[in-house]
């Protein structure tokens, strides 16, 4: 059997021209049978003249469609078509040469050779095809007798066009030790059918062929995650201990072929994902393209991404900003050696140095500013509050103080949800630091208003965009969970109870630059961030998709809340409204401003504070300033009963 494969079908493809010859003898073969069946099994003589004209133009026309350059082995129904419509053309043709040439010319009849073309059109056509088709499924039966390896039982999810795709390049290609059992599909029509040898199954037949087959792995395509039908197929995989594989769109393979190194395993961020983002690409474009664009905190998980994103919609150029020298550089290094290496410009400095940040904005001179450098770990903050207060609310005033004398367009401040009712010193700061920002641009607008020669002053309007957990970002709990299962667990979960809301980076950042455009100034924009996910169920799904049972092989351990830490995460305060805009996934809170004066005068107060290291005084500084900041499980709840005390004593 392998000396008739090795013979035969060879990797080496055979001569095209030899498939010409062969494609030439059938054609003849046919034209034959065609002229001998129409003259009563009686065969005529002169129709070799006839049937030498009739190859002369089959080889022009066969040469003309390109048929016998088709590799056999990998035909296809386009393929069968193109042979339907090169026969049909070398019969219309002959016939015109006949009706030119033959009848008019030379007064010579043939009486019936519309029905002798007829009938070799259906009889060359056939055997073009069936010679195909045969000759393929003989290479894949030796194919599959050469080579005595067991291959993995697969499901497919879907049986649309980019699944059966998927199916034919397993197929088709020996580096794939998997055998495909079926489609999977939630289409009542397709259900129970069968798509070239396949049947198509509903979700719940999958316990049934796991059990009959031994699925291994079930395959899905990464454009279509977030369906519906496809979540619940992918969760009972993950129920039984079925793999699933993420397999790219087909536009991403490479000559047209899956890699096997393109094959993924699905991600537990692929499940928390929502259906995709629709933003205004032009919009973006016409904003940013052309101007300079400062990024603080450039080196951290949002900041990061905005480099990214920003450098598609061609500015003039981009100045990364951070403090952290080893990661400003591993994303410096990214960026020369993709396509923008020109337009970036990297300075080291920290938001809190004024001399630093002016140096900067002297340097390059930037018309928007994107600012998401902070500290963000909340128990790294509940225990060092005076750096919460340096870099979050001091070096967010600083920056924006020098983006109005530098008459910066548009400054853009990235916060957070636990800005919103703060339970820790993080949100704390970072509602001062909303507060500040609203209230600047507030001042500004006042004074461009009642100006008598509004050219002068700044122009510089300030945005605030609020939204929660990212999923990848560094220190999120995805990370950390691999790592424990890795270990053997067990996970750790602070309580059974706790729920947040996830956002991918390139999510969150997207909104972002939608925001930037539609903010006209002062504006706390809030991003739609779907269902609040458990915690708890998170941690389950990943020791599942690792293989694993929850409670029996890796256990999951609840440690308590950590300081600052809340059960529930909000997006508003109970006194905001919010507005609609054009994006649906973005909506706008409407806040009263607070007075610059006020809140310039707290600040510095807290700042003194700061710089005595007074932190019990200067965090009841902040529960001052913020009514609703009410400390969860941090050594600083006793100064709300000192502050309760102290107004039940007024």
């Amino acid at each position: 059997m392998i000396y008739l494969k090795n013979l035969l079908f060879q990797d080496k493809f055979h001569s095209r021209w030899l498939i010409l010859v062969i494609d030439l003898m059938v054609v003849l073969l046919s034209l034959w049978t065609s002229l001998y069946f129409k003259n009563r099994l009686q065969f005529d003589p002169i129709s070799v003249y006839y049937m030498m004209f009739y190859c002369v133009n089959a080889v022009m026309i066969f040469m003309i469609m390109k048929i016998h350059t088709c590799i056999i082995r990998y035909s296809n129904t386009r393929d069968m078509m193109r042979i339907l419509i090169t026969v049909l053309a070398s019969n219309v043709t002959f016939l015109l040469f006949y009706q030119l040439f033959f009848a008019f010319y030379l007064k010579i009849d043939v009486r019936g050779l519309v029905d002798v073309l007829l009938i070799n059109f259906f009889i060359t056509s056939s055997m073009l095809m069936c010679m195909r088709i045969i000759i393929k499924d003989v290479f894949k039966y030796i194919e599959a007798t050469s080579y005595k390896v067991e291959k993995e039982n697969v499901l497919i999810y879907g049986s649309n066009e980019p699944s059966i795709l998927i199916k034919n390049a397993l197929e088709a290609q020996k580096g794939f030790m998997l055998n495909v059992q079926g489609f999977i599909d939630t289409g009542v029509d397709r259900i129970s059918k069968c798509i070239e040898q396949k049947r198509v199954y509903p979700i719940k037949s999958i316990d049934l062929l796991k059990n009959r087959y031994d699925i291994k792995s079930m395959l899905i395509t990464s454009e279509d995650i977030k369906i519906d039908g496809k979540r619940k197929a992918v969760e009972k995989c993950i129920e039984l201990g079925i793999k699933v594989i993420v397999v790219p769109s087909s536009d991403q393979w490479i000559n047209g072929k899956p890699n096997p190194n393109q094959f993924k395993d699905l991600k537990i961020e692929d499940l928390l994902e929502r259906k995709p983002i629709k933003i205004c690409n032009e919009h973006i474009l016409d904003e940013i393209k052309g101007k300079r664009i400062l990024i603080t905190g450039a080196a951290g998980s949002i900041g990061s991404e905005l480099v990214r994103q920003v450098l598609m919609y061609n500015p003039e150029f981009v100045v990364l900003c951070d403090r952290a020298e080893t990661p400003l550089h591993d994303i410096q290094m990214e960026i020369e050696d993709g396509l923008y290496g020109n337009r970036t410009r990297v300075f080291i400095a920290d938001i809190q140095n004024s001399g630093r940040i002016k140096t900067l904005f002297n340097l390059y001179k930037p018309q928007i500013v994107f600012h998401a450098a902070a500290y963000k770990h909340v128990p790294m903050m509940e225990n060092n509050p005076t750096e919460a207060i340096l870099t979050n609310v001091w070096g967010t005033k600083n920056l924006a103080d020098i983006s109005i004398e530098f008459n910066v367009e548009k400054f853009v401040m990235i916060s957070t949800d636990k800005a919103v009712r703060p339970t820790n010193i993080m949100g704390a700061s970072k509602r001062i630091a909303e507060m500040y920002i609203q209230s600047l641009n507030n001042l500004l607008f006042e004074e461009h208003f009642f100006n008598s020669d509004p050219s002068k002053g700044s122009q510089t309007r300030f945005i605030t965009t609020r939204f929660g957990n990212v999923l990848g970002s560094n220190g999120s709990v995805i990370p950390r969970f691999k790592a424990q299962i890795e270990k053997g667990g067990p996970v750790t979960v602070t309580h059974p109870d706790i729920t947040r809301y996830f956002m991918t980076i390139p999510e969150a950042v997207q909104l972002v630059l939608e925001a930037e455009v539609m903010g006209k100034g002062g504006e706390i924009f809030l991003f739609d961030m779907g269902e609040p996910v458990k915690i708890t169920d998170l941690a389950a799904n990943m020791i599942k998709m690792a293989g694993l049972v929850p409670g029996k092989d890796i256990q999951i351990v609840y440690t308590g809340l950590r300081p600052g830490e809340k059960l529930y995460e909000e997006l508003l305060n109970a006194e905001e409204e919010v507005i609609p805009t054009y994006n649906k996934d973005i909506k706008i809170s409407k806040n009263i401003p607070v007075s610059y004066t006020k809140i310039n005068n707290l600040i510095k107060d807290l700042l003194e504070l700061n710089l005595h290291n007074e932190v019990d005084l200067m965090v009841s500084k902040m529960k001052t300033i913020l009514p609703d900041y009410i400390s969860n499980n941090s050594q600083y709840e006793k100064l709300d009963i000192k502050l309760i005390d102290k107004q039940m004593a007024n």
